[in-house]
Parts: C-alpha cells; sequence; structure tokens
C-alpha cells in the first residue's frame, strides 16, 4: 500500500436499498474517517415490490429500476458516500417465479463474466476491505447468493494476473488482492430482541405464517436456521451510533422498498439505538494478521 493511497471500503451488494441496511453506518463512519467508499451493486432492482399502495401500479413498475436508482443517488447523500457502480444486471426475483428465468437476470449470468465485471471494479478502486453477504445470501434471495458467489470469487481473482489478462494489458489496471473480506451478519440475539417487541406490538416477524402446515413450520424453521447467525460466530462489531440518523435518514430515501411499518422502521431511529447500535461482521478471509474480536473493519491495515 502506497503511503498516500486512500484505505478504501468497498461493499458489495445485490440490490439498491441492502446497502444502507447491513452497511450504512460503517459507510458513513468511514466517510468521516477520512476513508473511501466504493458500492457496487449487483443488480438495477426492477422487480421489487412498491410497498407505496398508490403508485403499485403497472406504470410504476415498469420504471422501478430507474426510480431506485434515483432513491440510491438520495441514500447515498445522506450517508455521504459519492462513488457508486452497478455490475448491469437485471433483478433476478424469487426461485420458481418468471423473473428468474429472464436471460438478462443476475442468476442466469455466466459466473466468469460476472466475476470479471466486479474484478474490473475492484482493479480499479483498490479496495482494502471488502463486504458482502454469506453463502444463504443472508435470507436466501437468489441475488443475495450470487452476490456472494461473485464477491469471492473476485477476491480470489483479483489479484491474480493471470485472470482477465484482457482488463491489465487493454484496460491499464493492475491485479490488486484486497486484504480482507467480510460477511454482514444480524446476530441473532438482535432478531430475537426484535421479533419479541414486534410480539408486543400484536405483529409477527420471523415466525411461520398463521395457518401454515406442519411441512411449512418446518421449511420456515429450517430456512430461519440458516438466517440466525450465532453471536459466538460474530467475529466483529462496529459501533455505528453516531451514524444511525444518517441512516435512518437514508433508510428513508428507499421509499418504495421501506413502508415506515417495515420491522425496520417501526420502532423509529431510537429503536435502532436500542435494538441494533452496531453492524455485525464474520471475518470470512484476510491477508494480515488479525486479532478476533474487532471493533473496526480496518483493524490490521490502518
Amino acid at each position: 500500500m502506497m503511503p498516500d493511497e486512500p484505505l478504501t471500503l468497498m461493499t458489495v451488494h445485490a440490490h439498491p436499498d441492502d446497502e444502507t441496511i447491513g452497511t450504512g453506518g460503517v459507510m458513513a463512519a468511514a466517510i468521516d474517517a477520512g476513508r473511501r467508499v466504493v458500492l457496487a451493486t449487483c443488480t438495477d432492482g426492477a422487480l421489487g415490490e412498491i410497498v407505496i399502495a398508490d403508485r403499485d401500479t403497472p406504470e410504476e413498475h415498469r420504471r422501478l429500476a430507474a426510480t431506485r436508482v434515483l432513491e440510491l443517488e438520495a441514500a447515498m447523500a445522506e450517508l455521504g458516500v459519492t462513488e457508486w457502480e452497478n455490475l448491469g444486471y437485471r433483478d433476478s426475483d424469487m426461485m420458481g417465479r418468471a423473473g428468474n428465468l429472464d436471460p438478462r437476470s443476475f442468476w442466469q449470468a455466466d459466473m466468469d463474466e460476472a466475476i470479471g465485471r466486479l474484478v474490473w471494479l475492484v482493479r480499479r478502486y483498490r479496495p482494502h476491505v471488502i463486504t458482502t453477504y454469506n453463502d444463504f445470501g443472508g435470507y436466501g434471495h437468489p441475488d443475495h447468493i450470487r452476490t456472494h458467489l461473485v464477491a469471492v470469487g473476485a477476491w480470489q481473482r483479483s489479484g491474480d494476473p493471470a485472470w482477465y489478462p484482457q482488463q491489465l494489458a487493454d484496460g491499464g489496471l493492475e491485479p490488486w488482492a484486497p486484504l480482507k473480506l467480510y460477511e454482514q451478519a444480524i446476530p441473532a440475539s438482535v432478531r430475537s430482541a426484535m421479533r419479541d417487541r414486534l410480539r408486543e406490538l400484536g405483529r409477527t416477524w420471523g415466525e411461520p405464517p398463521e395457518g401454515a402446515t406442519d411441512e411449512e413450520r418446518a421449511e420456515f424453521e429450517v430456512r430461519m436456521a440458516r438466517m440466525l447467525i450465532p453471536d459466538e460466530q460474530i467475529t466483529t462489531k462496529v459501533d455505528v451510533g453516531p451514524y444511525l440518523d444518517r441512516k435512518f435518514a437514508a433508510l428513508l430515501r428507499h421509499a418504495t422498498q421501506m413502508s415506515t411499518d417495515h420491522p425496520f422502521l417501526v420502532f423509529g431511529v431510537e429503536g435502532w439505538r436500542e435494538f441494533w447500535p452496531f453492524e455485525a461482521f464474520v471475518l470470512r478471509e484476510a491477508r494480515v494478521e488479525t486479532a478476533i474480536p474487532e471493533t473496526d473493519l480496518f483493524a490490521g491495515i490502518a
């Protein structure tokens, strides 16, 4: 690392809004610490739901990808992030739906090509730290699973000149090997606390739907077991308390996706201070010496 080279964080996400939910705090904190932050979003989010009732129309859905770009821009302004890129894929919707079979979708993308697109961004921006999802994509969404695979692939290949040599010869780039790779996580204790408070409000979250069959309940429990990250597996907790106002404001900018009664918003910013005043990660790989537990994604680098 050159002495004048800024420490750089790259967060890799599936859709606009994912970045703020999982890493909005660390992005804002890094900016305030004088570090560079680059967001890489893999899809256009064109198949997301629209939670505003009077905008849930065919016309709005046709232009949803463009709408979400504007929402992302507004959210990044709240966080202070000025650099973001998109890999150029279409939202893959959910398994079993028509959008998942769309040849333009991220789920149908050629993996070597998709990894190459992210490798190009890694070599261009030269991040020292990358964050992504775990192999379940956090909650099983096809685009989140693909994002994990592509981010891990880019981590492995970006520093190897044998991969995508045309980027080096024709693109003027150099190999670049990031130093730390993290998977973001919501600790089980946080999900449990939020679920219990929602029960007090007469709402459910993280529970089988009412009237579910025994088979559906069993499938739900398997899914939840993969979603919940035991607290003891968390390696890194970053205090984002000072940035929660900005994070909450950024969440509200994703207006088509995040209604004010969403479990992440219903408690307000004070609820975030109570339940989730930190952002948690699992250190997947490192090319520097580390000491667990950590409180900074740049620990061992700075």
